[in-house]
């Protein structure tokens, strides 16, 4: 079900260039997705329906096309009254899409030796015969040698199940934390989650800001701002959902799985009201299909979902 109000129309109406419309935010992220080596077919078509919805859609798209292509020339010197202008549009141009490439993890994947689009579950037998499962929006790079193994976590999440070699440790290391195992089991996430660490099997020396810890199966590590990194019981069934194509949620916060479906999705759902947001939600979604869950959780919450194709989707008051 697709819930919308007054906001679909506003959002895309023509304005020039010049006065910060949005339509030309949007174009610049479509220049910029498009130019992406992951863009799929699918994006292709979204882009196609947005350009010819609107005669301004494609006015913008073609400026800030013809803006990229232009970065980095030399202006012609007969059009110098507006080269102060045409600089300032290319400089936002390449400020919106170096935002866009950090969000869509550009730079991460042209470091990484392994990595997952956003919406897909990867997986992957290394040459020491470990096994990974790359979460959505991941990207690791290895670091292989005769005296050990480490994994650089660069973005997202990652489920190891390490072949044993006591010779060479095997060590993930990102977002300031390393979990050291010895033949175990376990994933890390490292963009910022409370819980960064989880245990299946056998045991992890977990290094992080203010301690070390040893982390045994069935346990995860909680990080708290100002406080000391402490074990609590896992959530396995979080863990092995999303390696099986799940999102199982019991009683969390509304705002916590709106936060966890948008790691799934590309653009972003805003949660409008913090208020719906502490609102508990049971269930289990397909990760491969946000569309389906927010409609889902439109209908049996009684909340208002407005989708502004092709990125932002606005949860906000009930209905």
């Amino acid at each position: 079900m697709r819930v919308a109000d007054s906001a679909d129309s506003d959002a895309t109406s023509p304005q020039h260039a010049g006065d910060e419309d949005p339509v030309y935010e949007v174009a610049a992220g479509w220049v910029a997705r498009l130019s992406s080596p992951d863009a799929t077919e699918s994006d292709r078509e979204a882009f196609e329906v947005w350009r010819s919805s609107d005669p301004g859609h494609e006015t913008a798209y073609a400026e800030m096309d013809a803006l990229w292509r232009k970065l980095g020339n030399v202006p012609d010197p007969r059009q110098r009254r507006r080269t102060a202008k045409r600089l300032a549009g290319i400089a936002a141009v390449a400020f919106l899409c170096a935002g866009l490439a950090h969000q869509l993890g550009l730079l991460d994947r042209m470091r990484a030796d392994l990595w997952s689009g956003v919406g897909e579950i990867t997986h992957a037998t290394l040459a020491d015969g470990s096994r990974i499962d790359l979460n959505t929006d991941t990207a690791l790079a290895l670091h292989f040698d005769e005296t050990g193994r480490e994994v650089e976590l660069l973005r997202g999440e990652a489920f190891f199940d390490v072949a044993p070699d006591p010779r060479r440790p095997f060590v993930v290391r990102g977002n300031g934390l390393s979990a050291r195992a010895l033949g175990t089991r376990f994933s890390v996430r490292v963009d910022g989650a409370e819980r960064p660490v989880d245990v299946a099997e056998g045991r992890v020396e977990v290094m992080a800001a203010g301690g070390s810890l040893q982390v045994s199966a069935g346990e995860a590590v909680r990080l708290s701002d100002g406080e000391r990194p402490s074990v609590i019981r896992a959530d396995s069934g979080r863990s092995a959902g999303w390696r099986e194509g799940r999102l199982v949620f019991s009683g969390e916060r509304l705002s916590t799985v709106l936060a966890e479906l948008g790691r799934y999705r590309r653009g972003r759902i805003v949660l409008l009201d913090p208020g719906v947001g502490e609102r508990r939600v049971t269930g289990v979604f397909d990760p491969r299909n946000t569309d389906d869950a927010l409609d889902v959780i439109a209908a049996t919450m009684g909340v208002r979902v407005t989708r502004l194709p092709p990125f932002l989707a606005l949860v906000g008051s009930p209905l």
